[in-house]
C-alpha cells in the first residue's frame, strides 16, 4: 500500500456532547439545530431522533413533523469547538498529517507513523478507546489505501463501528452494485445527468467510462477513476492561511424590511469578520454583500477595496453595496472578505501613517457601536468578545430586530 489513510467521523457528534453533559438526555430523539417556532434546519440529532427520518440539513419544521416529541435545543458551537481541540489532540497523536473536515471529522495519514497495517488497526482501535474513555464520544473510524475508501469505511459500520477497506479491488466489488450517489464528488445534479444515460450504479461508470468523460469533462475523469478505485489524493493538513474567503452571515426569523437594521446588523457582522481574519492574520482585496429575499433568491455582490481587515471599512463598503440594491424583504444578510493574504499592502509600510489611519477607524468605529447602544441600550463596547460567538450574535441581532420593530 502507498498510503494508509484512517478517516474519523464523530458520531452525531453535537448531539452526542449535549448527551454526555447531561445524562437525561441520552436514548431520546434529540434534535440539534432551530427550534421548531423558527427558521432553520437540523444541524445533527441523535439516533433516536433518525429513526424517524428525521436527518441533517433538514428545514426544522419538516423535522418537527417527522418528530413532534423529540426534543430541539440551540447548538453550542463555543463547547463543541472546545470538545473537537480535544478530539484533534487525540488524532495528531498518530498522525504524521491530519485534515480536518469539520469539527467532528478527519483524514489521518498514518502511513509513516504506523509503518504497517497491523499497526494502523491499533490506531484505529485507539482513537476510538480514547474519544470514549477520555471524552466520553463515540467515533466510527475508517481504514484503507485511499481517502475515498477510507470515508467510505467509516460509514460502513456507524455508529461506534469500525471497517477497513484495504486493497483497490475491495472497494470495487463493495461499490459496484450501489447508487451513483455513494460515490465521492457525485451530489444530486451530477447523480440526475449520470441517470439520463442510463447510469445509475457505480458499476455502471466503469462500464460506460468514455461516455462520462464526454459528458462531464474533468468531473467525469475523477468520478471514473474513483469507481475503479483509484484515489491518490494526499492528506492536506488545513492551513487558515489557505482560506479563500472569511465570511459571516445571519438568517432573520422574521423577514426585514428596514435597511437601517439591515446597516445595523452588517456592523456587527463586518466586526465578526474582522475579528476572524485578525485571529489568523488575513486581510481581503475585496468585501462581499450576500442577500437572501423573502421569495429565497439570493444575490451576492462584490467590491474590490484597498487591502484591509477593518471593520469600518467592510462594513461601510458592504453598505454602500446594500443601498444599490432593490428595496424589498431580506431574509439573509451576510458580509465578508475575499482574494485574501497575509502581506502587507505596499501604501502601509510607513508605521506612523498605519497607526494614525487605524487610530481614527477605531475610533469611528466605537462612535458608530455608540450610535446601537443608543438605540438598543446594549454595551457593545464592553462585551465585545462575548457577542461575537455564534449563538450570541444570533439571540443580540434578534432582540435588536424585535426592539428595533417595537420603536417604529
Amino acid at each position: 500500500m502507498n498510503q494508509i489513510i484512517i478517516h474519523v467521523d464523530m458520531d452525531a457528534f453535537y448531539a452526542s456532547v449535549e448527551i454526555r453533559d447531561n445524562p437525561d438526555l441520552a436514548g431520546k430523539p434529540l434534535i440539534i439545530g432551530s427550534l421548531p417556532s423558527e427558521r432553520g434546519v437540523v444541524a445533527t440529532c441523535s439516533y433516536e431522533a433518525r429513526k424517524y427520518g428525521v436527518h441533517s440539513a433538514m428545514n426544522i419544521k419538516e423535522a418537527y413533523r417527522l418528530c413532534p416529541n423529540g426534543i430541539y435545543m440551540h447548538p453550542n458551537f463555543d463547547k463543541y469547538r472546545v470538545e473537537s481541540a480535544k478530539l484533534h489532540q487525540i488524532w495528531n497523536d498518530y498522525a504524521s498529517a491530519s485534515e480536518y473536515i469539520a469539527l467532528d471529522e478527519a483524514y489521518l495519514d498514518v502511513t509513516e507513523t504506523a509503518g504497517d497495517i497491523e499497526t494502523a488497526r491499533e490506531y484505529a482501535r485507539e482513537i476510538r478507546r480514547r474519544s470514549r474513555e477520555e471524552l466520553g464520544l463515540s467515533c466510527s473510524v475508517g481504514l484503507a489505501y485511499s481517502k475515498t475508501a477510507a470515508k467510505t469505511a467509516s460509514e460502513e459500520k456507524k455508529p461506534d463501528g469500525y471497517f477497513e477497506i484495504l486493497f483497490a479491488e475491495d472497494f470495487v466489488a463493495l461499490m459496484a452494485d450501489r447508487d451513483v450517489r455513494a460515490l465521492y464528488t457525485v451530489g444530486a445534479k451530477t447523480a440526475e445527468k449520470l441517470n439520463q444515460i442510463g447510469v445509475f450504479r457505480v458499476k455502471d461508470i466503469r462500464a460506460r467510462t468514455e461516455d462520462i468523460i464526454q459528458l462531464l469533462g474533468q468531473q467525469g475523469k475523477l468520478i471514473s477513476e474513483l469507481a475503479a478505485g483509484v484515489d491518490d489524493r494526499k492528506v492536506m493538513p488545513y492551513r487558515p492561511e489557505d482560506a479563500k474567503s472569511i465570511s459571516r452571515e445571519l438568517t432573520f426569523q422574521e423577514d426585514v424590511t428596514d435597511y437601517d437594521f439591515l446597516k445595523h446588523t452588517l456592523l456587527l457582522l463586518a466586526i465578526s469578520v474582522e475579528r476572524r481574519a485578525r485571529r489568523i492574520g488575513l486581510r481581503g482585496k475585496g468585501v462581499t454583500l450576500k442577500l437572501t429575499f423573502s421569495n429565497m433568491k439570493s444575490i451576492t455582490r462584490s467590491k474590490p477595496v484597498p487591502l484591509t481587515d477593518h471593520a469600518l471599512i467592510i462594513y461601510r463598503e458592504a453598505g454602500s453595496m446594500l443601498d444599490q440594491v432593490p428595496r424589498q424583504a431580506i431574509r439573509l444578510i451576510g458580509v465578508g472578505i475575499h482574494n485574501l493574504t497575509s502581506e502587507e499592502s505596499g501604501q502601509l509600510v510607513f508605521d506612523e501613517f498605519r497607526e494614525e489611519s487605524s487610530a481614527v477607524q477605531e475610533e469611528q468605529l466605537m462612535a458608530e457601536l455608540e450610535e446601537l447602544r443608543k438605540i438598543y441600550g446594549l454595551d457593545f463596547s464592553g462585551n465585545l468578545d462575548k457577542i461575537f460567538h455564534g449563538e450570541t450574535l444570533y439571540r443580540t441581532v434578534e432582540y435588536m430586530r424585535k426592539r428595533f420593530r417595537r420603536q417604529k
